[in-house]
């Protein structure tokens, strides 16, 4: 009777025709967003649509499909981490959260390092619009769930987990923490400090423990969706006076 058996390290940390979809799609549909837009903006006002309710709805959908591709590509990834941090749920359930003021921790040293005033960058205004204009339980699975998935996937274990069989592991951490800053970017407001060194700080935690945890994605992404979760209940319950100050 033949016994299921699970791909080897080797066949998990090698490029597959998925990944290659996964890609694909992630940079196709940025790419056609973004010289699409003023089509799309054209369509939301013949249409008559609230411009956040649309802006959500473009978000969900791209996160859905690249999410999709993505989680069939690295499912026995995903798997096999979820299967490991299930194993030692002590250790899971104390150091996710550890991990996130470790984030919070760096991100207010490299700010004061560099002389900078954090204020309040594009990206970050933006999601403060959406959640004043759609419910939480539209934009906490986007926030929490989809989008850290898609994103530690594409940053952690692509861009370091597959990519370091074939460059040295730590050139590829800084790339994927290049990477991940200029996304948060790029494209939205000008290159500065102010706006590059919150982004440098989180995605170095997440290369951080993403490496410290034998490049296990599910803990990272566990991190990630945390510090997410954290910055929900935050920008839905606290007044926008103050978050403004």
């Amino acid at each position: 009777m033949a016994t299921l058996q699970l791909p080897t390290k080797a066949r998990l940390y090698r490029f597959s025709k998925l990944d290659a979809a996964a890609i694909i799609v992630y940079l196709g549909l940025s790419v056609g967003l973004s010289v699409g837009a003023p089509w799309l903006a054209q369509i939301v006002e013949s249409l008559k649509l609230d411009p956040y309710t649309a802006t959500y709805a473009v978000n969900l959908v791209f996160y859905l499909a690249v999410g999709a591709v993505a989680l069939v590509a690295a499912r026995h990834v995903v798997a096999r981490d979820a299967r490991i941090l299930a194993q030692r749920p002590g250790f899971t359930v104390a150091m996710v959260p550890l991990a996130v003021v470790a984030m919070l921790i760096l991100t207010a040293v490299l700010v004061i390092a560099g002389g900078v005033n954090p204020g309040v960058s594009v990206n970050q205004q933006g999601l403060e619009d959406l959640t004043r204009n759609v419910p939480l339980w539209l934009m906490g699975p986007v926030l929490v769930i989809i989008g850290p998935f898609v994103e530690e996937y594409m940053f952690r274990h692509l861009l370091i987990g597959k990519l370091s069989q074939k460059i040295n592991v730590w050139i590829c951490a800084g790339l994927s923490v290049v990477l991940f800053a200029g996304l948060h970017v790029v494209g939205k407001e000008a290159l500065s400090l102010t706006t590059l060194l919150p982004y440098v700080a989180m995605g170095s935690t997440l290369v951080g423990v993403y490496l410290w945890t034998g490049k296990n994605v599910m803990f990272s992404y566990l991190v990630h969706a945390a510090k997410n979760l954290m910055a929900v209940v935050i920008l839905y319950s606290v007044p926008v006076e103050m978050l403004q100050r």
